[in-house]
């Protein structure tokens, strides 16, 4: 089923690639295994998608024991209590959200001599449980943040408010893409999930994080 779900996947992104014409290569789908066993995760990285998305540190700390080949993504809110395992485990930190987190994993990640990649997480909605930076304080932070000596930011992340209709998540994205021409054009966008990353791609995604179109289609 895993197999069949993402070639479906794949045509939506060609299709909407075509639209727009981009190379629907230039997409980078990670696979978000919240709640997935080792055995789905194996699946995955086994027809080549080995970038790997996890919300919790301790969760993602347990499979990363048992699961080799992948790129680990941490795509969850990111306590500071729990930076020094996430430094450890993490290749891409997407959920940066505020200058202090930024700093604790810089500390982190100077400690035992790593560049951690990161990106910066944009609050697009009013939603009490998103976090991130509101774009008016975006540009300051991101200035502050690379200063930092063992961190690279690789770009922008946010998570669009669940909406009936889909097509309403297309300003959350616009806005995010706005914000990177004007930080840093060659940043990447984290942006998309399984309700709404064709519009992310339309919108210029390009990562998606999907989870339930791969797992339970």
């Amino acid at each position: 089923m895993i197999k069949e779900n993402i070639e479906r996947v794949r045509q939506r992104i060609s299709a909407v690639c075509a639209r727009i014409n981009v190379c629907p290569h230039k997409i980078s789908i990670v696979c978000v295994t919240k709640g997935r066993t080792l055995e789905q995760i194996a699946q995955v990285i086994g027809l080549g998608y080995k970038d790997i998305g996890e919300n919790r540190v301790q969760e993602a700390s347990e499979k990363h024991k048992q699961i080799f080949g992948a790129k680990w993504h941490m795509i969850g809110h990111l306590q500071s209590n729990k930076t020094k395992e996430a430094v450890r485990i993490f290749d891409l930190i997407h959920s940066v959200d505020s200058v202090g987190l930024a700093r604790e994993i810089n500390r982190q990640a100077i400690k035992i001599n790593k560049t951690q990649d990161v990106i910066l997480e944009v609050k697009t909605s009013e939603e009490k449980t998103k976090f991130g930076f509101v774009p008016v304080e975006l540009q300051d932070a991101a200035i502050e943040i690379c200063k930092l000596s063992n961190l690279s930011v690789k770009g922008l992340m946010t998570i669009a408010p669940l909406m009936e209709n889909s097509q309403e998540t297309r300003k959350y994205f616009s806005l995010v893409r706005k914000l990177r021409d004007r930080l840093n054009p060659r940043w990447l966008l984290s942006m998309g999930m399984s309700d709404d990353f064709e519009i992310a791609i339309e919108e210029g995604a390009d990562i998606i994080r999907l989870g339930r179109v791969i797992f339970e289609g």
